[in-house]
């Protein structure tokens, strides 16, 4: 058997206190808030600038966005859900809770795309105004982001869950890491929401 030549997957660096993963989950988070950052910021000053910024409200559907608000932050809680039940060595309810995360991930995608399908009924495109650009330019890139966790969690409910029988605390490791981004997301819908649609 080949030996492990990638020291800290499970246990924590003495240098930093944090195994692999967590450090470049981190460091990867670190640039999401630069760009999203960056992206807000242009948004700021896009508004300040302008005289007549339309009230997000009078063009965007907000009980829907307030359903999707919702079910997002029930998948950050199933998320946890899904790591603790591995922390107690329970994999039925990880299963399950991850499943439920990555059902309210899809969940979110379907209503997103019945919003979008709306706006481009009434004729609203990203070149239609500069309130469209930014709210299309934003939600979509978070949309984006949303597949991307989706994907990682469904690899992790299926073949990648294997990894349970063999380093059950590596697989543990990897739902926190897992974790982590997909609150991030959540946490970027909550900044969203209320910039685009009641502000």
């Amino acid at each position: 058997m080949m030996p492990d030549t990638i020291p800290y997957t499970t246990h924590e660096r003495p240098d930093t206190g944090l195994y692999n993963a967590k450090i470049g989950i981190w460091l990867f988070l670190a640039s999401e808030v630069m760009l999203f950052g960056a992206l807000f910021s242009s948004y700021v000053l896009l508004r300040v600038g302008s005289t007549n910024w339309p009230l997000g409200h009078t063009i965007l559907n907000v009980p829907i966005a307030t359903f999707n608000t919702m079910v997002l932050i029930s998948s950050s809680v199933t998320m946890v859900m899904a790591w603790a039940s591995l922390k107690l060595n329970n994999f039925k309810k990880y299963r399950l809770y991850l499943g439920l995360t990555v059902l309210c991930g899809l969940i979110f995608l379907v209503v997103k795309g019945f919003e979008y399908n709306a706006k481009f009924e009434h004729h609203l495109f990203p070149s239609t105004s500069t309130f469209m650009a930014v709210y299309f330019t934003l939600t979509g890139l978070h949309g984006l982001h949303v597949i991307g966790g989706i994907i990682v969690n469904a690899y992790f409910l299926g073949p990648g869950s294997k990894m349970w029988f063999k380093e059950p605390e590596r697989l543990t490791n990897r739902i926190e890491v897992s974790g982590l981004y997909w609150h991030f997301v959540d946490l970027v819908w909550i900044f969203l929401f209320p910039v685009l649609y009641l502000l």
